[in-house]
């Protein structure tokens, strides 16, 4: 593997970014510099956090990044969730993100597990 950008979870949570963005499009103009934008940070952060870890010279360090990409996958999931429940977007409105996240989620997981091995 030549870089950060070859994994293929960095890759799903770009995609995953993106649609968290959409998705966030339809909130109130209210909402612009609470939800929007925590909801923003936490979605870039998932995959900064992969491509950061990944730059470390350590199994243990990248894991750790890993595991902060994660949570801040859980924040943002948490934060959409609201948004749902706060009628700003429908439920199936955010469903392919979902899935997507549940991937992610997964992937993240995996790897963290293998890391520490």
């Amino acid at each position: 593997m030549k870089s950060y950008r070859d994994l293929i979870v960095w890759q799903k949570s770009m995609n995953w970014v993106t649609l968290v963005y959409k998705i966030s499009e339809v909130f109130p103009e209210s909402e612009k510099f609470g939800l929007v934008s925590q909801i923003k940070r936490s979605s870039v952060s998932v995959p900064s956090n992969i491509a950061e870890g990944y730059g470390r010279n350590y199994k243990k360090d990248y894991a750790k990044f890993l595991q902060i990409a994660r949570g801040s996958q859980y924040e943002c999931q948490t934060q959409i969730e609201i948004a749902v429940n706060l009628s700003f977007i429908k439920r199936e409105q955010i469903q392919e993100a979902s899935d997507l996240s549940i991937e992610i989620e997964k992937m993240l997981n995996s790897l963290v597990n293998k890391l520490l091995e």
